[in-house]
């Protein structure tokens, strides 16, 4: 099971593509992007925003997340170089999550329940 990870202060910055509300099926394709401060060790979320994304070009949205100081993209489907891409920068994936409120799935998160599918997206 994936468990929260501390940054210095405290929080913890997750990003969640979406699209229609709920996490997107496309890492490369969101719509938006839910940006979520969360208190690990308090389990909770602090400040929730949403950002419109770069448009799509290889590497990126793993550069524009790891800018904002991301540590876990929690996602529907991601491409192998995108995985990559954000491993290398130190940022968590978890990936083959089901179709759900991004705020849901950070509170799944930080309760140690969501697995990390290790799929693609089969490009």
């Amino acid at each position: 099971m994936q468990t929260a990870e501390k940054q210095g202060s405290g929080e913890l910055k997750i990003a969640i593509p979406s699209a229609g509300g709920r996490v997107s099926a496309h890492f490369g394709r969101a719509e938006r992007f839910v940006l979520l401060d969360v208190d690990p060790e308090g389990r909770r979320i602090v400040r929730m925003e949403e950002k419109v994304p770069p448009e799509h070009e290889p590497g990126v949205l793993p550069r524009w997340l790891e800018e904002m100081g991301v540590k876990v993209v929690i996602t529907g489907g991601i491409g192998m170089m995108a995985r990559r891409l954000l491993e290398e920068a130190g940022i968590r994936v978890v990936a083959g999550v089901p179709e759900e409120e991004p705020e849901k799935l950070a509170m799944e998160y930080l309760a140690g329940k969501l697995r990390d599918a290790e799929g693609g997206c089969g490009h």
